[in-house]
């Protein structure tokens, strides 16, 4: 079984950061889907690739929505991607915030060690593709290939100053999922 985890804001839906109300998304009405990425969903779910979605959302421990409304959205996510042929294995989410020094919140590999143990993943055998400078540390600290999109958080230019830099850069999830299935990222 061949697993690939995935970022969930910036990668396959529209990063919240600075036109929602307090830059996460709280509810439905503020989950758009990124353009390719339900592509990019289907193409994995086709060549039998399992995603496990990881994801921080601290929101929850600030108090800005509910543990209940991520699985709301989380249950229409995933109903959504069904529905145009993709499917999420599992997907694993940090409720805390930076303050709560907690081990699952990424750059730390928490959520990445639960999935991998969970799923008997060997994360040197997988891709971690997330939009940010924390994905690419989480997955570099697990081993994993780390593939950086241009889709949410983080410019080309910015990786030169990170400390750990992503194996590949793309501009979107689309992207990414057609060079890995094209075998161009052994």
């Amino acid at each position: 079984m061949r697993y690939l985890f995935i970022d969930r804001d910036g990668v396959i839906n529209k990063d919240p950061g600075g036109w929602t109300e307090h830059d996460y998304i709280t509810d439905w009405k503020d989950f758009h889907f990124l353009p390719g990425a339900l592509e990019a969903l289907r193409i994995l779910n086709e060549k039998d690739i399992k995603v496990i979605i990881v994801s921080n959302q601290g929101g929850i421990s600030k108090g800005l929505f509910t543990k209940d409304k991520l699985d709301e959205i989380n249950t229409m996510m995933v109903k959504k991607i069904r529905e145009n042929g993709g499917d999420v294995e599992e997907s694993f989410y940090c409720p805390h915030s930076s303050a709560d020094n907690c081990n699952c919140r990424k750059p730390l590999p928490g959520m990445l060690e639960m999935a991998s143990k969970k799923y008997s993943i060997d994360p040197k055998k997988t891709y971690f593709i997330g939009d940010d400078k924390r994905d690419i540390m989480a997955g570099k600290s697990m081993g994993c290939k780390t593939v950086l999109v241009l889709s949410g958080k983080s410019s080309s230019q910015e990786t030169s100053e990170w400390q750990d830099k992503p194996d590949y850069i793309f501009d979107n999830l689309l992207d990414a999922v057609n060079s890995i299935i094209k075998g161009d990222l052994l």
